[in-house]
């Protein structure tokens, strides 16, 4: 029901003279809060987590049995065993085999399963957040940010969830299952293996104090990067006008560029982890055979146990590189992890800054009290230095209808939002019911001249509103709004698809549907920001009537596009450049002779104009 604001770009956005350091970037949440809201995330599914670890902890250890046999066949064959004593060991090989398969998909599927799990709700709980938002912090941050952070973080973040964490996940049990083996066929075996850990240590230390603060520059690069692009696509009948495109190009090309430099970092830093994983695995090997030939000189330890040593520490290839690997791809998850968690976490000091009465159980039946609403001193600038209100004071009683006229950039639409809880006040404070736009129970609906038509059926959209609402209150508020009709018309009635690759609405009709999810959502104040603007001439009219319907039994706030709207309302204020200039009823204005007068008489002769042009137009036709 919510009508999509227009993104305020402010002065520069198209002919590029707003710098991009001057963007304030959404947060990112630091290390220690990213790991807490994992483990909340974790927590109520921790039966399902010990469960996969138990699940991959048993397949490791059922695979560790591999080179003990393989270690035994060795001193079958040097002792010169016959051939049916291999029967034993080479069944249980299988055996082996088989059992670690099984153990092993069971716990990835587990893993995976908790993975896509908590990534889903933590993607739920980004895109709340980020609707959430003011409108006005969005802004500041620029499209690009939020753009960087729902497609490349979240995608990082779900890449490392179903690839590196089920692997992560097996590499380290089997590391540490794989050393606790070696300690079992020998000590010495197990101080060997380890003289590669101190390199291993240190590279990960080297890599990851580098790759930390790498990726997440290289995120804000990106999210710069898609930022540029968007102001150029968005404003480029502005930057051909100007002829910018010189300039526009050349940021694209800087922007991408410094994106490209950090992608090519990263790779030569990986490179460099590859090389001394490389030292540390000669090393530790060296180290194993040494220790090997000098306990099977020395009677202490057979050849097939120096085997198994052996085999032992070189199956630890894998898991370590891959565990140290997987750094790169976690790295990367956190770095995206943390811009998303510091979204998610984002607070305002007034509020979440929405009105948002759309969530699930919101508008349900119920008695409505009468709401008044109280601006007092408020002020407010999109940029610094450039007030749009300035000390505005207007009360609306409860169920009182006050209509706000003005000129263009008088300050309407921005003392509208701010009323919806849209945007924070600057100064001053704005009580619906007592309390902040935000704070007040979801009591404030705002429908704006720019609505927006859900992709599904038609009672889908309306549900939005009041997700409990059965059909019959569905066509009550059709009814209500003059929507049912057409409504009914429709090739399915209201299980009609609609919005993008259905039932294509006019503007007309959209805005009937958005007020009738308002008529559902049944809050007690409602602001209508030009709401019927779009219709034109021939349905202007009716929508004025479905607004007027709309709107009864409720305290509202009205930007009249029409001054037929101003003259119905019970109370009309005028705004002239960001101030109240007048207050008071239609007749009250139109007797003081000032701004509001002069409005009306410029209104009325345009009307008067128009009409004889049509009634000229239509003698014309005449035969």
């Amino acid at each position: 029901m919510t009508g999509t604001p227009g993104v305020y770009e402010g002065p520069g956005a198209a002919d590029g003279r707003r710098a991009d350091d001057a963007r304030e970037l959404l947060p990112t949440a630091t290390p220690a809060r990213t790991r807490t809201a994992v483990r909340e995330l974790l927590r109520p599914r921790r039966a399902l987590a010990w469960t996969a670890f138990a699940t991959m902890a048993a397949a490791t250890a059922v695979g560790l049995l591999t080179q003990p046999l393989l270690g035994h066949i060795v001193d079958l064959v040097t002792d010169r065993r016959d051939a049916g004593a291999l029967t034993l060991p080479v069944v249980l090989l299988v055996a082996v085999a088989a059992g670690q398969g099984v153990l092993t998909a069971i716990g990835r599927t587990m893993v995976s399963r908790l993975g896509e799990t908590v990534l889903a709700e933590l993607r739920e709980r980004f895109v709340e957040r980020a609707l959430r938002l003011p409108l006005d912090r969005l802004e500041k941050a620029g499209s690009g940010d939020l753009t960087a952070r729902v497609t490349r973080d979240v995608s990082r973040v779900a890449e490392a969830v179903r690839g590196a964490l089920p692997q992560l996940a097996s590499s380290v049990l089997a590391i540490v299952l794989t050393l606790g083996a070696l300690a079992v066929l020998d000590w010495r075996f197990l101080l060997a293996a380890l003289l590669a850990v101190p390199v291993q240590a240190h590279t990960a230390r080297w890599y990851v104090r580098r790759a930390v603060p790498l990726y997440a520059r290289e995120r804000v690069a990106t999210g710069a990067q898609q930022q540029q692009l968007l102001d150029t696509v968005s404003g480029a009948a502005t930057v051909r006008a100007h002829r910018l495109e010189a300039l526009h190009a050349g940021r694209v090309d800087a922007r991408s560029r410094a994106a490209v430099d950090l992608r090519l970092r990263g790779l030569r830093l990986l490179m460099g982890f590859y090389n001394r994983l490389h030292v540390a695995e000669y090393l530790g090997l060296s180290a194993v055979l040494v220790a090997g030939y000098v306990l099977v000189r020395d009677g202490s330890a057979s050849i097939g146990t120096a085997t198994a040593a052996a085999l032992y520490f070189h199956s630890l290839f894998g898991p370590v590189n891959v565990a140290l690997v997987l750094l790169d791809d976690a790295q990367a998850a956190t770095a995206g992890l943390a811009r998303l968690v510091g979204v998610v976490d984002a607070r305002e000091q007034t509020g979440s800054g929405r009105p948002g009465f759309e969530e699930p159980g919101a508008g349900e039946p119920g008695p409505r009290p009468a709401v008044g609403v109280s601006v007092s001193g408020v002020s407010h600038a999109y940029e610094p230095g450039r007030p749009v209100l300035h000390d505005v004071d207007l009360e609306l009683r409860p169920k009182e209808k006050v209509a706000l006229v003005g000129a263009s950039g008088a300050g309407k639409s921005t003392l509208a939002k701010l009323l919806a809880g849209i945007h924070v006040p600057a100064a001053g404070r704005i009580e619906v019911g007592g309390a902040a736009p935000d704070e007040s129970g979801r009591t404030v609906a705002l429908v704006t001249q720019e609505v927006h038509v859900f992709a599904g059926r038609l009672a889908d959209d309306l549900r939005l509103a009041r997700p409990g609402a059965d059909d019959e209150e569905l066509r009550e508020a059709l009814a209500r709004v003059g929507a049912l009709v057409w409504a009914e018309a429709l090739p399915q009635g209201l299980d009609t698809v609609v919005g993008e690759g259905g039932q294509r609405l006019t503007a007309d009709r959209a805005q009937q549907l958005a007020l009738a999810r308002l008529v559902l959502a049944d809050p007690p104040v409602a602001v209508l920001d030009e709401a019927t603007a779009e219709a034109g001439s021939l349905g202007a009219r009716r929508l004025e009537e479905a607004a007027e319907r709309a709107l009864e039994g409720r305290t509202a706030l009205v930007v009249a596009h029409r001054l037929s709207q101003a003259a119905a309302a019970d109370r009309v204020v005028v705004m002239e450049e960001g101030r109240v200039a007048e207050s008071g009823t239609h007749d009250e204005l139109r007797a003081a002779d000032g701004p509001y007068a002069a409005l009306w008489r410029a209104w009325s002769a345009e009307r008067a104009a128009d009409a004889e042009r049509a009634a000229d137009g239509a003698g014309l036709s005449e035969p």
